[in-house]
């Protein structure tokens, strides 16, 4: 139920902002950009980002589904991709901190993945790292006080709660509040509505993508 809830929401939100939204989608500023790649190279393009990955980091991917289709469009700018996390490296290892809902996330709450497991290509097209000007000490410490807090995610999109995050809600509210200032990052809005997309996290001064491929 709650799945099918997080779908019609996004479609309705989605369509909100097809009617108002006609700009032509952008690229953006990435340092990579990579053509799709045959299905033998994913394994390997998926270790070379992952030897990539530093604390702090933001790890964004597109999904195969529609519902990520439908998250994407929210994005104003480049709309390659539809969820994202946070990276602590843990004993050498780099783990994603990230918020997600629907059939794969039942109880809700904020996960802690491998990186592997969260750019696995099963059901992801594409892949991209962000980097971004912050203390990532500090930040590291703003990510584990959220996960410890085990939120759920938010089903009403609301960025005016902590005890319940999405994805891009809660990447936005570690980094600004790591660099002390609201205005660190954009936001974007639809109908007086303001929400993070994925893109607001990466098109900015403040930050860099170093690596982006999309799967065949």
């Amino acid at each position: 139920m709650k799945g099918r809830f997080t779908y019609l929401f996004t479609a309705l939100f989605a369509i909100s902002l097809f009617s108002c939204d006609h700009s032509v989608p952008k690229t953006g500023t990435s340092e990579v950009l990579s053509a799709p790649v045959p299905v033998a190279d994913n394994g390997r393009l998926i270790d070379t980002a992952i030897s990539l990955l530093q604390t702090g980091d933001v790890v964004l991917r597109m999904g195969a589904g529609a519902q990520s289709m439908l998250l994407s469009r929210l994005n104003k700018t480049d709309k390659g991709f539809s969820h994202c996390g946070l990276v602590v490296v843990e004993h050498g290892y780099p783990y994603v901190y990230h918020c997600i809902g629907g059939e794969d996330n039942p109880d809700a709450r904020m996960r802690r993945d491998s990186a592997h497991h969260f750019f696995s290509p099963l059901h992801n097209t594409a892949l991209g790292i962000a980097r971004l000007d912050v203390d990532t000490g500090a930040e590291k410490m703003l990510i584990i006080n959220y996960f410890n807090k085990q939120p759920r995610f938010d089903l009403h999109f609301d960025m005016a709660t902590d005890d319940e995050l999405y994805c891009t809600e809660f990447a936005w509210k570690v980094l600004t509040a790591t660099a002390g200032d609201t205005a660190f990052l954009p936001l974007s809005e639809i109908n007086g509505r303001r929400y993070v997309g994925t893109d607001n996290l990466y098109l900015n001064n403040h930050a860099h993508l170093i690596w982006r491929v999309q799967f065949m």
